[in-house]
């Protein structure tokens, strides 16, 4: 059922894939994060904590949703999720806010540099840990109880280097590679309470992290990234959150288990076929929502231990 929102003359009309949902969305504040939030409240999300760290433009992403899906309540909560006390009060803020919780999204995660192993900062490695895996364990294991009474789920941030392995950032698909193996593994143990998991695995994404301006890339990476794929181009964010919402919603009830790759074919071309992909090709398509923060991150900022 479609899905309207405000008042007669200016309500919107909503596919409502997610009609009703309540869901916590980390690393809301930006980039997937923030795609991930609006195309929820799109597809009818009655509510949504989007949860980030005190720097992130939670309010901004709460205010500009509020504003365009009037149906969708939205509360914010910006303390490290990494830690189990702050994932905890996370899942205690929504169930008290919206009294069930239907989604657990782990998207939060960084790539705060490139370098070669042997000179790789320590100190980025432990953001890799805290942030990608800490994180995804602590909601997780959070949100379970809440998510067994609505037979919800759980949908992971993965990564095609999670399959393949990544030069010059090598920690990072492992990180990637373990929130792989732990949807799996939540999966088959939470089936029996109806509880399904799974992952989503994006190629390059057009964020701040695969532009040289705004992130850890240089201009020889960010080529191979794109030409990398089929399709010669980044993924936009929404493309990206289409596929959260589908597994999120119940269209994608039998699945569960799964790592959705959304990665224009990079873990099964070889070489650089994006080179000769023709520029109308290469271009990037129109969608349908209005984001602000698309590019606006800083790994490099995220908390270490």
């Amino acid at each position: 059922m479609a899905s309207t929102n405000g008042t007669p003359s200016d309500r919107v009309q909503r596919p409502g894939k997610l009609d009703g949902k309540v869901a916590i969305i980390t690393g809301a504040g930006a980039g997937i994060g923030e795609a991930i939030a609006h195309k929820f409240a799109y597809e009818g999300a009655a509510g949504l904590l989007l949860a980030g760290l005190p720097d992130d433009p939670l309010d901004q992403v709460k205010a500009d949703i509020e504003d365009q899906y009037p149906g969708t309540s939205v509360e914010t909560f910006d303390k490290d999720i990494g830690e189990q006390e702050n994932a905890e009060a996370a899942v205690k803020a929504a169930v008290d806010a919206f009294g069930k919780l239907d989604v657990l999204v782990n998207n939060a995660g960084v790539l705060p540099t490139l370098a070669e192993i042997d000179e790789y900062p320590v100190g980025d490695y432990r953001r890799f840990v805290h942030n990608n895996i800490d994180t995804t364990f602590f909601m997780t294991r959070a949100a379970i109880p809440e998510l067994q009474k609505t037979r919800g789920n759980v949908v992971s941030a993965g990564s095609e280097a999670g399959w393949n392995g990544t030069p010059q950032f090598t920690p990072y698909g492992p990180t990637k590679a373990w929130n792989h193996a732990f949807m799996k593994g939540i999966a088959g143990e939470q089936g029996k309470y109806g509880v399904r998991a799974n992952c989503v695995c994006p190629g390059p994404v057009d964020t701040s992290w695969t532009h040289v301006e705004t992130g850890p890339m240089d201009e020889e990476t960010v080529e191979t990234l794109t030409g990398a794929t089929a399709l010669g181009r980044r993924a936009t964010t929404e493309e990206i959150a289409n596929v959260y919402a589908f597994l999120a919603s119940d269209e994608a009830s039998y699945v569960t288990g799964a790592l959705w790759l959304v990665d224009g074919a990079t873990t099964i071309v070889h070489g650089m076929p994006g080179k000769d992909v023709p520029e109308d090709i290469k271009a990037e398509p129109e969608g349908k929502l209005t984001l602000r923060f698309q590019r606006a991150s800083d790994p490099a900022d995220a908390p270490t231990r």
